[in-house]
């Protein structure tokens, strides 16, 4: 895990150089790229993500979701979640609004 860790840290690190150095109007042209490309990127992470577990699973003949969700620390219900496509985590739904109480 140690060269994936290495990868991870050198993205962040290049995202925080982009508006860190150089002017501001250079800083804000990078950083505007970044977020124009940011939908399709963050896109296509995902399904690598979603591909990558669903071969630790392999059609349930792999890994369980709980091994699966132990390996990465998350749960066995995200792992379920992240391999059948659903892409909005549970913390980031909005709540159900209730009905108000008009009497």
């Amino acid at each position: 895990m140690g060269v994936t860790d290495e990868e991870v840290r050198r993205v962040l690190d290049s995202i925080d150089a982009l508006g860190s150095t150089g002017d501001a109007e250079e800083r804000a042209r990078r950083l505007t790229e970044l977020l124009d490309q940011w939908p399709s990127t963050h896109a296509k992470v995902r399904e690598m993500r979603q591909q990558a577990i669903a071969e630790l699973y392999d059609s349930g003949n792999g890994l369980t979701y709980k091994e699966i969700g132990d390996m990465l620390g998350i749960s066995f219900g995200r792992v379920r979640q992240i391999i059948a496509g659903e892409t909005v985590s549970p913390k980031r739904r909005k709540p159900t609004r209730k009905p108000e109480d008009n009497a």
